[in-house]
């Protein structure tokens, strides 16, 4: 930005100064109400915008949100209105990335809020790796009339899907990983493990890696959900998957195991009228939160690798007799990552070099080669 314009200064100009203009574009201020403001008139102008801002402090500008998508779902019914560029969010510095600011920056409820408007209006989004993130931004900034909530980290981390695989994903709004899972073609596994969100997806991956090594007979089947709307039925958004087409990814009566970015309910909220939903367990973020890792910020949850693989174990009928070592070696791991951090103020190794090697199972960087999906880069 500096490259075509300086920031707006008013003030005195200092030895050392840079980028400072008095007719600069570029306006830099700590509220989140005045940025609200300045986008939805810039919105008006028949422009585009977006508003980046911590996924905790977003909640400041939850009146203004609700007034603005009422606003639009009445002027859909308006004739001689034209259409305006969606209001765009894109939430960082998000609810699991919170290593040295904690629990006060850990929230992820906005998406509760925003899914409480009308379905015509509103859509969430949760990329989980770079090339999502700029298929799901490119439909952002070109949609009209609606709030787009997209929530990303910026902090570096795999990138699971070719830009190819990932345009496609985003455009079903959700799909199976055939590549994490070991079903076979033809039967229906017997558990799915599901994510939405960036770390939820790491945590589900991860998890299905050690089930593939320890139990390679169990038929998992991975699922990812980038557009949450795709969860509630036709019925209720336009975005909205029929029962059968539901049924087709999560099955009917099988265990589902969701690994979810935000507060767990809301899976069950959205999901509620689904044959499944008895069958559906859901993890997220428990208002359990301090300054601390990111694996120990999963593990203060409940949400990370090791307590997904003991969900499992639990809820697939006949599973825990065989696998009472598994769950023993997982609630000994879970013992083992909590100590290491205490000791030494970082995540243990095991969980920080871990990628997904060609055949699914935990590998360090240096062994690891992909050439299918999966790419660990």
């Amino acid at each position: 930005m500096f490259a075509a314009t300086g920031k707006t200064w008013d003030a005195e100009y200092h030895e050392g100064d840079t980028n400072l203009e008095r007719a600069g574009r570029i306006m830099e201020m700590l509220s989140e109400h005045q940025c609200q403001g300045w986008l939805e008139g810039y919105l008006l102008t028949g422009r585009h915008g977006l508003f980046n801002c911590y996924e905790a402090f977003i909640h400041i500008v939850d009146s203004m949100f609700n007034q603005h998508a009422k606003w639009l779902k009445v002027t859909r019914e308006i004739p001689w209105r034209r259409s305006i560029s969606s209001l765009n969010y894109l939430l960082s510095s998000h609810v699991w990335r919170q290593d040295h600011n904690g629990f006060s920056h850990q929230d992820p409820g906005f998406i509760d809020h925003v899914v409480n408007k009308s379905a015509d209006v509103v859509r969430v989004y949760l990329p989980f790796d770079a090339n999502t993130l700029l298929s799901i931004y490119d439909h952002c900034l070109r949609s009209v009339d609606y709030v787009n909530v997209v929530v990303a980290g910026k902090q570096p981390a795999p990138n699971w899907l070719t830009m190819d695989q990932a345009v496609a994903h985003c455009d079903r709004g959700l799909g199976i990983f055939d590549w994490a899972g070991t079903e076979i073609a033809g039967t229906e596994p017997d558990v799915v493990l599901a994510a939405a969100g960036e770390v939820p997806t790491l945590e589900i991956l991860a998890a299905a890696a050690i089930l593939r090594e320890a139990m390679p007979d169990l038929k998992v089947r991975v699922v990812n959900v980038v557009d949450l709307m795709r969860l509630q039925s036709e019925a209720d958004h336009p975005h909205g998957l029929s029962d059968a087409e539901f049924d087709a990814y999560f099955t009917a009566n099988k265990p589902i195991v969701f690994a979810y970015h935000g507060y767990p309910w809301l899976i069950h909220r959205l999901t509620y009228k689904r044959h499944g939903h008895a069958n559906l367990h859901a993890r997220g973020y428990k208002e359990n939160g301090t300054t601390t890792t990111p694996f120990d910020m999963v593990m203060l949850n409940d949400l990370d690798r090791y307590h997904l693989v003991m969900d499992v174990i639990d809820r697939v009928p006949g599973l825990g007799a065989r696998a009472g070592v598994l769950r023993q070696e997982m609630q000994d791991a879970r013992l083992r990552a909590r100590d290491y951090t205490r000791a030494f103020g970082e995540d243990i190794p095991e969980v920080t070099e871990w990628v997904w090697d060609a055949n699914g199972i935990g590998a360090t960087p240096v062994d690891v080669g992909l050439s299918t999906g999966g790419d660990n880069v």
